[in-house]
């Protein structure tokens, strides 16, 4: 999320209240060459992107997403809160709609000790594959950095005889350098090779850092990929401006960004995130998936 924008993403996640939502088993789609057919590369939405909606009736969401075309979701912070029934109805209703839920997002929190253990039950249930850290706001140095690799890496252990994995969704602060560091290149240093770098386009392409160089230098850690878009000042031809372009209209290089995700960064799935845009949020998701649709055939 912009930093212009009036309630960030981070704040967003750590005070957002329960909502429903969530999906169907997800199974592995690693290949063993480390290269996906275009086709074959399923694409979904991170429902942040219709947070309004979701928190209005989340099944009602999820229908009207799997509608669209979305082969996949992602539910965010508030899944924390929902009831083991709830999260079979939703569950059920996903199986039903033919749609997936590949990962989650989580607050920092939801790794600790004590909560972990009800991220783990709650992903099993919906049939999620990868808890992923959705951002780390309390680490101001590069030594809290690395307390957070080691914390992953814990957790990472713990996740793999259960079939699972964890990660992290990179903002545009961690790719500045910290201490002499990039963020990003600490917590892809101490973490071992099954923990997922899930790359948002957008906010490394916000943070000036070359995200082809990024993809490459981690062949199969780019589990997902958030395809955000985002224009530049320098673009005089985006109608929108920052992060609230829609996908394509913005500075993001995206035919080189698939190339590389899917040739070598391991990219088991796309998903489409919009922080806002000028339409409302159904139209805007709509509009996204068909401009990528678009680019892909």
């Amino acid at each position: 999320m912009s930093n212009s924008s009036s309630l960030s993403r981070r704040d967003f996640l750590g005070a957002s209240v329960a909502v429903g939502g969530a999906t169907a088993a997800c199974a592995s789609l690693a290949n063993p060459s480390g290269v996906r057919a275009a086709s074959k590369v399923p694409v979904g939405l991170e429902l942040y992107s219709v947070r309004g909606e979701l928190m209005k009736d989340d099944m009602a969401t999820v229908r009207t997403v799997a509608k669209m075309g979305y082969e996949v979701v992602e539910f965010y912070a508030p899944y924390y809160q929902w009831t083991n029934e709830h999260a079979k109805d939703m569950r059920n209703l996903m199986n039903d709609l033919g749609i997936k839920c590949n990962s989650t997002h989580n607050n920092a929190s939801n790794f600790d000790a004590a909560n972990l253990p009800r991220a783990i039950e709650l992903n099993q249930i919906i049939g999620s594959k990868f808890i992923i850290m959705a951002s780390s706001p309390n680490a101001k140095n590069i030594d809290a950095w690395k307390t957070v690799a080691d914390q992953m890496t814990k957790v990472s252990e713990q996740l793999k005889p259960l079939g699972m994995a964890t990660g992290f969704h990179n903002h545009n602060t961690e790719w500045a350098l910290l201490d002499g560091k990039r963020p990003m290149d600490v917590l892809a240093e101490n973490t071992p090779k099954e923990f997922v770098l899930q790359f948002d386009v957008g906010t490394c392409v916000q943070a000036g850092a070359d995200p082809i160089a990024w993809i490459k230098g981690h062949p199969g850690r780019i589990k997902s990929v958030h395809c955000k878009e985002y224009a530049l000042a320098t673009n005089t031809k985006a109608p929108d401006r920052a992060n609230r372009v829609l996908f394509g209209e913005g500075d993001a290089p995206w035919k080189a960004i698939f190339e590389a995700a899917e040739s070598g960064g391991g990219v088991e799935y796309y998903l489409i995130e919009q922080e806002g845009s000028r339409f409302p949020e159904f139209e805007t998701a709509e509009k996204c998936l068909a401009s990528y649709k678009a680019m892909r055939a």
